[in-house]
């Protein structure tokens, strides 16, 4: 016998205890004395909603992984693309580790991206206090000051020379120019540049943890 499940409307066979595309628990009913009896002892473990999120649990998986994995990106990021990939990985690790945890092992692509979502605000403020700090501490306390307005100024120059080989005009570029060197401009373009660290660092993350929660469900999946 099949039977449709109420959430998502896709048919689920018989013997199923969950719906094997959202993961919702389903009503099964039997005939047979015996079979209820068994039924009894199949259902006296707790039924977990498999698009809900046990957050203590995720919490615990999360912080242990998500700080470390923060404090890597922030230096990872300004060279390459490993930072986004690590943070992709570190969000799917969590999704494994918290499915492993429960019973049974399987959650929603949505879930998944949920948790996904939370390790990424976690690593990406992790990721901008330490860029924040590095920052800091290069100018005031190691005095790196010059060698930093150094790399700023040299930065600026170069994209001078490209916009007046693009034939722009020469007004625009100096009064930019003018402003993106000062203080203010500097302090503005610093912070939009962790702004958008810190949104990158998220979406990989959310990506890596729909990803992991589709591909470990799909191994979970229950057999007939």
């Amino acid at each position: 016998m099949e039977v449709t499940c109420i959430r998502c409307h896709q048919t689920v066979q018989d013997g199923y205890c969950y719906c094997p595309n959202c993961g919702l628990p389903q009503l099964v009913f039997s005939a047979e004395n015996s079979g209820e009896a068994g039924q009894g002892e199949r259902w006296g473990d707790a039924v977990r909603d498999a698009s809900t999120v046990d957050w203590n649990s995720a919490l615990r998986s999360t912080l242990p992984l998500a700080i470390p994995a923060g404090i890597l990106c922030a230096m990872l990021l300004p060279a390459n693309i490993l930072g986004l990939v690590l943070m992709g990985a570190t969000a799917a690790w969590v999704v494994a580790l918290y499915m492993r945890g429960h019973r049974p092992a399987r959650i929603t692509v949505g879930a998944g991206a949920r948790i996904g979502f939370v390790t990424g605000v976690v690593a990406s403020w992790t990721a901008a206090a330490m860029s924040g700090i590095s920052l800091y501490a290069m100018r005031f306390w190691l005095h790196q000051g010059s060698w930093l307005d150094g790399i700023w100024q040299d930065f600026v120059n170069r994209w001078q020379a490209q916009e007046a080989a693009l034939g722009a005009d020469a007004q625009n570029v100096a009064a930019i120019k003018a402003l993106i060197i000062s203080p203010e401009g500097r302090a503005g373009f610093i912070l939009f540049m962790i702004a958008f660290l810190m949104g990158t660092l998220v979406l990989f993350a959310i990506a890596g943890g729909a990803l992991s929660a589709r591909m470990l469900t799909r191994t979970h999946r229950p057999e007939n």
